[in-house]
């Protein structure tokens, strides 16, 4: 019995161990089971994390828990010696996620945790391994949950997108540029269709980029240009890459305008055709600007003659050519007579139009073929070349002379009589080269102005002298006042019905003491030129009026005096206030003064000074026209004119006996005069025949040298004082 149940025992015990056994390896095969699916599990993550690695995503874990993040390091050489990289340890998300950025992540997280996102996504930038701010997008979603569902961890990757955003950044900066350019872009295929353009290419062609795209670039062609042109254009931007040049093209409503344009190549990927790319701007503007200003540098604005400056040019060509083949070259040099007057009475809008009506009439007299140009002011120069001869040069200086004797129209109402004044020079007689030339024309002018004006003269050296001397004078003048060196002298006046000395004329005279006596011919036209004639008039017209009082003052109450008034005077500032104030301050009665101006001065402003000269006669002074029959008077403006008495010149005068025409002119002045109710007084009286025909003829007053030659005032005072009927018959007097 022992020993059976001892053996039932052992049996028992057996099959326990055995089961024991059994269950060991079991356990044990199970546990090497779930140590293999471990491993495998493993395995999978990390070759997972590794692929995401080695296509640059980055893993990562974010336990919301603790707020601590985990990532792979991003870098080949921390990766561990299995070959996987390791996830770097938790840190805080605010010390790998830019500060700038932190808030847009946690609210991109709270989105996603609201349930308002299917996926968390941000981009952000984060620190790299090396300490520096690289932009990521991360994407994860949550793969830990509660009981409750509530998100208790995320993973996800990350993508480093700085380069890609560099590039994002640049591509929108450059789209900004393109369509805030002011210059038109397109964008053509090889076969120069449109690709696209920009709006400025809208703004300046009036095509869209919808109506434009496919089209050819000859849309834009111009009839200005032959097809062949554009044809030649884009073989040279295919050939070369590139174009660069000026063209006209069209808009789409058929306007025309001149364009600037760069074309360049851009090459696609390997095995796509080209594409250009056309930078256009609109030049038209630009381009009319420049030849304005070409034409403001050559052309004279008011006449739209040459001016100095492309007279020197010309002038040079004109030189060469001369010279090569053996000719002359003449200037005539230009200068309208009392324009300055002219262009003070009638204002200088009038003076405009009468300096480009002149300039058409000197074109038209001359010939397009010669330049005519405009220096300044009134001055004109011409230059005439293929001389045979200098004389022709002087006719052409005729001809010039007597198309201005029909006066100038400035207006359909209003015609201005002027005259010109011409000095030549010649190549090679009087100069080589263009400033010498002008020079010496000029100088010949102003000969021909102290000649008497309306004339030409030709230069020669002895005018340099004669200009020297001017200069010299004009210097002396300024100081001639107040040296003293002014003085006055007296022509008595004789009527003669009956016979009686009525009065006497005011003449001015220098004495200077470097240069002795100075004709007023000389001295007074350059007083007038730098207006120191309103100074010097004034004291002539003080100093006459002293004279006349003191006169008076000796029991002669009877007698007037007149006295030579300047267009300037009349012209500018007030001169019947300087007069008015000159017979009050010296006591002699208005109706004592007498004015003189010139015919040729009255005459040219006739219209405009008749309202000047009413305010003298106001006053109560006289008005007399001196030298008549030397200028151009009109009956009609004589009529309206406020004048008293006309002088007839001592060029008609000097021949009445010799000349019948003098002698009728003469007689017809008279008369005219008589008729209209004015005083008549013949000048250049010196023999006694002319004294008989002008008696005959029923002038009124006398002035000669027949008479008395100017004398100073004393001299004058007893020539006055011993005068008498009887000498009326008495002969004339020495010179």
């Amino acid at each position: 019995m022992t020993d059976h149940a001892d053996l039932l025992l052992l049996g028992f015990i057996v099959l326990v161990l055995a089961l024991v056994a059994a269950l060991a390896t079991l356990v044990a095969l199970r546990r090497r089971s779930e140590r293999d699916y471990v491993a495998k599990l493993r395995d999978r993550e990390a070759r997972l994390k590794l692929a995401l690695w080695a296509t640059g995503e980055h893993y990562w874990d974010y336990d919301l828990a603790s707020g601590k993040l985990r990532r792979f390091q991003p870098d080949e050489k921390i990766a561990q010696d299995d070959g996987f990289p390791r996830l770097a340890g938790p840190v805080e998300i605010s010390q790998v996620v830019h500060p700038d950025d932190l808030p847009l992540a946690r609210d991109r997280l709270r989105q996603y945790l609201e349930g308002t996102t299917p996926m968390f996504r941000s981009e952000h930038r984060v620190l790299d391994n090396l300490g520096e701010w690289v932009w990521i997008r991360a994407r994860g979603r949550a793969v830990s949950r509660d009981a409750a569902g509530n998100v208790l961890r995320l993973a996800g990757t990350a993508l480093n997108i700085t380069s890609d955003r560099h590039v994002e950044r640049e591509r929108r900066i450059a789209s900004a540029v393109l369509r805030n350019m002011n210059e038109a872009v397109a964008v053509l295929d090889h076969d120069f269709g449109f690709v696209s353009v920009n709006p400025a290419f809208t703004r300046m062609t009036g095509y869209a980029d919808e109506e434009i795209a496919g089209r050819g670039a000859d849309l834009l062609d111009s009839p200005q240009h032959d097809p062949a042109f554009y044809r030649h254009v884009r073989e040279i931007a295919a050939r070369q890459g590139r174009f660069s040049g000026e063209m006209w093209q069209r808009r789409k409503d058929g306007e025309e305008f001149l364009c600037a344009i760069e074309t360049s190549v851009v090459q696609e990927a390997e095995g796509e055709p080209p594409l250009y790319v056309a930078v256009l701007s609109d030049i038209t503007q630009q381009k009319r600007a420049e030849q304005e200003l070409r034409y403001l540098a050559n052309f004279d604005t008011l006449t739209n003659l040459p001016n100095r400056t492309l007279l020197s040019e010309r002038l040079s060509r004109a030189i060469v050519r001369a010279r090569r083949e053996n000719n002359r070259v003449a200037v005539l040099f230009l200068d309208l007579d009392r324009f300055k007057d002219i262009n003070d009475s009638l204002g200088h809008a009038a003076g405009d139009r009468i300096l480009r009506s002149a300039a058409v009439r000197l074109q038209q007299t001359v010939g397009q073929h010669h330049t005519v140009a405009r220096l300044s002011g009134d001055e004109f120069t011409v230059v005439l070349e293929n001389l045979e001869s200098l004389a022709d040069a002087d006719k052409v200086a005729r001809e010039i002379i007597m198309a201005f004797e029909a006066p100038l129209i400035i207006d359909e109402r209003q015609e201005v009589s002027i005259s010109p004044s011409i000095g030549i020079s010649v190549y090679p007689d009087h100069g080589q080269v263009p400033t010498e030339l002008l020079k010496q024309a000029d100088t010949a002018m102003y000969q021909a102005k102290a000649a008497g004006r309306r004339t030409f003269t030709r230069y020669d050296d002895a005018m340099d002298v004669s200009v020297r001397q001017r200069a010299t004078i004009s210097g002396a003048l300024r100081k001639v006042i107040d040296r003293g060196e002014l003085h006055l002298a007296y022509q008595p006046r004789l009527a003669l019905q009956p016979s009686r000395i009525t009065g006497v004329e005011a003449l001015l005279r220098w004495t200077s003491e470097e240069h002795g006596e100075i004709p007023p011919s000389e001295f007074i036209p350059l007083a007038e030129e730098s207006g120191q004639i309103l100074e010097i008039g004034e004291w002539v017209l003080r100093e006459a009026c002293l004279t006349l009082h003191r006169w008076r003052q000796h029991g002669l109450a009877n007698l007037n005096i007149a006295v030579n008034m300047s267009v300037l005077q009349l012209l500018r500032g007030n001169f019947p206030e300087v007069v008015q104030r000159i017979l009050a301050d010296t006591g002699v009665p208005a109706s004592a003064l007498e004015l003189e101006l010139t015919e040729s001065v009255l005459m040219a402003n006739a219209a405009q000074t008749a309202g000047k000269l009413q305010a003298f006669r106001e006053i109560g002074v006289s008005l007399a026209i001196d030298d008549f029959g030397t200028g151009y008077s009109s009956l009609a403006y004589l009529k309206r004119l406020p004048i008293t008495t006309i002088k007839i010149d001592k060029e008609f005068i000097g021949d009445l006996s010799r000349d019948p025409d003098d002698a009728a002119i003469t007689s017809t002045v008279i008369t005219m005069a008589h008729s209209l109710g004015l005083n008549v007084v013949a000048e250049g009286v010196e023999t006694q025949a002319q004294l008989q025909f002008l008696r005959a003829q029923g002038c009124d007053e006398i002035q000669g040298f027949w008479l008395s030659r100017p004398l100073d005032a004393h001299a004058c005072l007893a020539f006055i004082r011993q005068w008498g009927p009887a000498r009326a018959g008495a002969t004339a007097t020495t010179p």
